[in-house]
């Protein structure tokens, strides 16, 4: 695909998802939109197909911000020599799972460097009735999320990942003062939400206290995903 580099300038509260099934294909994806993104997503899905290399030759070649989606979750002396390996890179989002203790082990493992370290609250594609089965905490999902991001401030969580319903919420907690609050499951107006079952569009999004929103399908499975991009962007207040 041919670099489009007309339009509006990047917006970096817009983060394009590149859950594609390949590392050559999100590059494709990412030369196509040109200077219209700043900031891309690379998920667990792309990590056996060179997604780690990706992050690196855009951050590195093309000067993109790179959000690392690897929601790491495991012992404290595990995630903590992950976290010090991945920070090596010089990214600048990671995610690793809200529990307090694998934060602290996350913040231990990028000491020094500049990499944000984002906690999962309970995925927007998920229910009470997913949490139900999961044997979850009882409870309404906003106010799950609530506490389980203050628990993460608490940790030292430099922001949190949480839907866009709960944005608000999260937003008005004392810890969040200064913390970044990400938000995926934001679905453009008019487009279907798929897997998503908490969503919002960017614009409510951004107006409940979002610093970032997540994109993907939605661009990436566009006829034009420039002409999505711009439509996105134009949500945007």
């Amino acid at each position: 695909m041919p670099a489009e580099t007309t339009g509006p300038a990047a917006d970096d509260r817009l983060i394009v998802a590149l859950d594609l099934p390949n590392a050559l294909e999100g590059l494709q994806l990412a030369e196509a939109l040109g200077n219209r993104v700043s900031f891309y997503k690379i998920g667990l899905g792309m990590l056996t197909t060179g997604g780690l290399a990706l992050a690196g030759e855009l951050k590195q070649e093309h000067g993109k911000r790179i959000f690392l989606d690897m929601k790491l979750y495991d012992i404290g002396a595990t995630v903590e020599n992950a976290v010090r390996g991945i920070a090596q890179f010089d990214l600048d989002f990671l995610t690793v799972h809200g529990d307090p203790h694998v934060v602290r082990a996350a913040r231990e493992g990028a000491a020094g460097k500049d990499l944000k370290i984002l906690a999962v609250t309970i995925l927007t594609s998920l229910d009470r009735a997913d949490l139900d089965a999961g044997l979850m905490k009882s409870g309404n999902i906003r106010d799950l999320v609530a506490e389980r991001s203050a628990r993460a401030f608490e940790a030292g969580a430099d922001g949190v990942i949480a839907s866009p319903q709960e944005a608000a919420l999260i937003r008005a907690l004392p810890q969040a003062r200064d913390r970044l609050i990400v938000t995926p499951g934001v679905r453009p107006a008019g487009t279907m939400p798929g897997d998503q079952k908490r969503v919002a569009t960017p614009a409510q999004a951004i107006a409940a206290g979002a610093d970032h929103i997540v994109v993907g399908r939605p661009i990436w499975r566009a006829r034009s995903p420039a002409n999505a991009v711009r439509a996105v962007l134009d949500e945007l207040p």
